[in-house]
């Protein structure tokens, strides 16, 4: 009987000091959050995308909270949520936060089927990480897409769409949060985050590819050849040139689209702009009276 006894009050002593230990540390280790963090991640949308540049939302709120603290929210902003949530945000930490013009994902790629005719048959994995990793693909441009649609699994919001007739991947304006995941995905680095621009219109050049004029050419019959007569057209100094491709600076680009006329490639892509109006021929009779 003293033995079980015994056995009893070891075992007691034990636990009695375990949980002491326990308790201590719990004290002494113990991570404090700010209850500001679960608000802001109660307001913000949840898409735990990682768009804003943060490990889910959860990790964007502590951010927004430590700048808060600092005095200024500037260069945080949810790219799912955008101005809305931004601005209960900031009312919920009482700051100021500053108007962000909406950004929407671009596909820099011209090479349609019709373009970029195939040259070879690739018969492994479909994606275009494992088709990138094995060379240019089923083109002869090694820079353009390879349509096998990572960017269309990557996004979470359904906005990115392949179509079939183009083999290219298509961006649906109204549903893009530009949360940057197909900029990710993409192995070649074709999709840009942009400006949405006045009206959704934005100009831009629509290749990557780095090649010289003939051999671009060559790949893509709609390939920039850098040939410099858009950098003529700009007068904003909005275009440059560098490694044989054109880029327009959206933050520079007055959409003027003397830029779109002169590429004689068509390379460049003047987006949601009105048809232009047809042109009113008039009669020699009409002249001369």
């Amino acid at each position: 009987m003293s033995f079980i006894l015994t056995a009893v009050m070891v075992l007691g002593g034990i636990a009695l000091i375990a949980a002491v230990i326990l308790y201590v540390c719990s004290k002494k280790f113990a991570v404090k959050e700010d209850p500001r963090v679960g608000q802001v991640t109660e307001v913000l949308p949840g898409a735990n995308c990682g768009g804003c540049g943060y490990p889910g939302c959860s990790g964007m709120a502590d951010a927004l909270v430590k700048a808060a603290d600092k005095g200024s929210l500037e260069g945080l902003s949810c790219p799912v949520g955008g101005a809305d949530v931004m601005s209960k945000v900031a009312d919920l930490l009482g700051m100021a936060v500053a108007n962000s013009d909406p950004m929407v994902a671009v596909v820099r790629c011209n090479g349609t089927c019709e373009h970029r005719p195939k040259v070879a048959v690739y018969d492994g994995l479909r994606t275009c990480a494992a088709m990138n990793a094995t060379g240019a693909g089923e083109t002869a441009c090694g820079y353009g897409c390879l349509g096998c649609g990572d960017c269309v699994a990557a996004c979470q919001f359904g906005a990115i769409s392949m179509n079939e007739e183009t083999g290219l991947p298509e961006v649906d304006d109204d549903k893009c949060t530009a949360c940057g995941a197909c900029v990710k995905a993409c192995p070649r680095s074709i999709i840009e985050l942009r400006k949405k621009g006045p009206k959704n219109r934005r100009v831009f050049v629509s290749c990557v590819n780095k090649d010289k004029g003939p051999a671009a050419m060559k790949a893509c019959k709609a390939a920039c050849i850098g040939c410099s007569k858009c950098l003529k057209e700009c007068k904003f100094e909005a275009i440059s040139i560098a490694n044989n491709v054109s880029y327009i600076d959206f933050n520079k680009c007055r959409l003027c689209k003397k830029c779109v006329e002169a590429c004689p490639t068509k390379a460049i892509h003047a987006v949601n702009f009105p048809a232009p109006k047809p042109k009113v021929e008039i009669k020699e009779e009409e002249t001369k009276a």
